[in-house]
């Protein structure tokens, strides 16, 4: 299999549809649909295909692209990323023909930047090579600046600039790190080289690995986002179209956790053991939080959007307790979370379709005689959201608990009482929009079978397939995300002592050999 080829179909239907007449945005819309579909169906022959037992990247890209700078086309799929791939794939499927399904300005142009949008993650995803990471990384920004000024609502274009200002510097200072990391590593006539697996069996002074660390740190906190570098976040999820928003919160978060995983922590152990501590109360305080603004808000959009911010929280507690249970618990979480955004986004713009548009808890109430079908696929999604046992969810955080009681016990305490906190903010949206008195804007309607069933049914039997069969992802994942905190756990139980302050940059990757 060559991943170019998933990895550009996107981009080839968006630019097609682009190039059509004016008077064939119905062929646009299709081709940019079949573009998605074909992805979904190249990346689950993918996941039909992985060898669960080899070690090392699979289907692996490998070319020469400005070989004077090491830089190269390097692509590789492992446990690690494989099913952030494959979620990828689906949501943009679900969303594409959520906005197949209805009207847009300027179709040609709204379906070129979906198209963009998914190579740009695609590739961020399957990058081996620290340079391409960057490129796609900085990309995924220029879709998502242009979904969310065009098509957005409301305060759409204060909220755009807030998001690429934030988003923006982010990146401007991982690529300060990324060149930094490149040319610091290099040895003494030596070539220089960006490969990941090259990086990471090169030397860094342990101080230079610390605030390289912090340059990529500050960019991943931001795309998550995790607190305090959450700022954009509120208007710009009020401001973002439905299916637009499924993407931003259920997939471009997930790319800086990932980062932490595929990048910092095997290439960085020394400054990644050192500034665990740091980390680790960043993840708390998210978590804590983002709880209790999810329980205080009105609009059901930013009750989601700082859920997530305590779901991210979890994430990075289950990467940075350098425990492997908790780093299989943040990979299978960010695949729970993909979904379970996808599904509570998708729900609220039903609702709001309902109720004269209206997203506030205030003006909702009773539909859940009125809707259902729609209140049925709700509660599995809101009990999915409160890690209920049977849910995927549930296997995500114990297992982030454990590796944190294991490594951080004080940490893996307080961050429990997010567990409970999600419990609250979960029942009170449910309760509030399906029971109570009937809202003054609820008209009564179930879901259309034709215009919100084909998006949401997807993502639900995915939820509750995982909560049948989580192993699926477990057995996938455990050898490779076990192998990528190796170097900074075993920083992590090392008496600080002299020898530290020239530290390895990473002992050599043995899933990359």
């Amino acid at each position: 299999m060559s991943l170019s080829i998933p990895l550009f179909i996107p981009l080839a239907s968006g630019l097609l549809a682009m190039l059509l007449p004016r008077g064939a945005a119905w062929l646009a819309r299709q081709l940019v649909l079949g573009g998605t579909f074909a992805t979904l169906f190249y990346v689950v022959a993918m996941l039909v295909d992985f060898d669960s037992s080899a070690k090392g990247l699979q289907w692996v890209t490998r070319e020469n692209w400005i070989e004077t700078l090491g830089i190269h086309y390097s692509l590789g799929v492992d446990g690690l990323n494989l099913f952030l791939i494959a979620v990828t794939a689906l949501l943009f499927t679900v969303c594409a023909l959520w906005s197949a399904l209805r009207e847009w300005d300027r179709p040609r142009l709204y379906y070129f930047n979906l198209g963009l949008a998914e190579t740009a993650v695609l590739g961020a995803f399957m990058a081996q090579d620290l340079a391409l990471f960057v490129v796609f990384f900085d990309l995924m920004l220029v879709p998502f600046y242009f979904l969310i000024g065009v098509w957005g609502r409301g305060e759409r274009v204060q909220a755009t600039t807030k998001f690429v200002i934030y988003t923006l510097v982010g990146s401007l200072l991982m690529l300060a790190g990324a060149i930094a990391l490149g040319v610091l590593s290099t040895p003494d006539g030596g070539q220089i080289s960006f490969e990941l697996a090259d990086l990471q069996r090169r030397t860094l002074g342990h101080g230079t690995q610390v605030w390289i660390f912090l340059l990529f740190a500050a960019a991943f906190l931001v795309k998550a986002p995790a607190f305090p570098f959450h700022g954009w976040m509120p208007d710009t999820y009020r401001a973002t179209p439905t299916p637009v928003l499924v993407l931003l919160s259920g997939i471009l978060s997930k790319v800086g956790a990932y980062g932490f995983l595929r990048i910092v922590l095997p290439i960085l152990p020394g400054a990644s053991s050192t500034l665990q501590e740091l980390m680790l109360v960043i993840a708390v305080v998210s978590i804590l939080y983002g709880s209790v603004m999810a329980f205080s808000q009105d609009d059901a959009r930013l009750v989601v959007g700082y859920s997530s911010i305590a779901q991210l929280g979890f994430i990075t507690l289950g990467i940075f307790a350098l425990d492997p249970k908790g780093a299989q618990g943040a990979v299978i979480q960010m695949v729970n979370h993909a979904l379970v955004v996808a599904g509570l986004f998708f729900v609220i713009a039903v609702i709001a379709g309902r109720s004269r548009e209206s997203e506030s808890l205030e003006r909702l109430g009773g539909l859940a005689l009125r809707a259902p079908v729609l209140a049925a696929l709700f509660l599995i999604v809101a009990l999915a959201t409160l890690a209920m046992p049977g849910s995927p969810n549930f296997v995500g955080e114990i297992l982030i608990l454990f590796g944190a009681f294991d490594e951080k016990i004080v940490y893996g305490l307080v961050a429990s009482a997010g567990v409970a906190l999600a419990a609250v903010y979960a029942i009170r949206l449910y309760q509030r929009t399906m029971h109570n008195r009937v809202g003054p804007d609820v008209e009564p309607g179930d879901l259309s079978w034709r215009l919100d069933m084909p998006a949401i049914a997807p993502v639900v039997l995915v939820l509750l397939a995982l909560a049948l069969y989580p192993q699926f992802v477990l057995h996938r994942t455990e050898a490779t995300t076990t192998t990528k905190i190796a170097a900074a756990a075993a920083k992590s139980h090392q008496t600080p002592g002299p020898d530290r302050t020239a530290s390895s940059a990473g002992a050599p990757d043995q899933s990359q050999k």
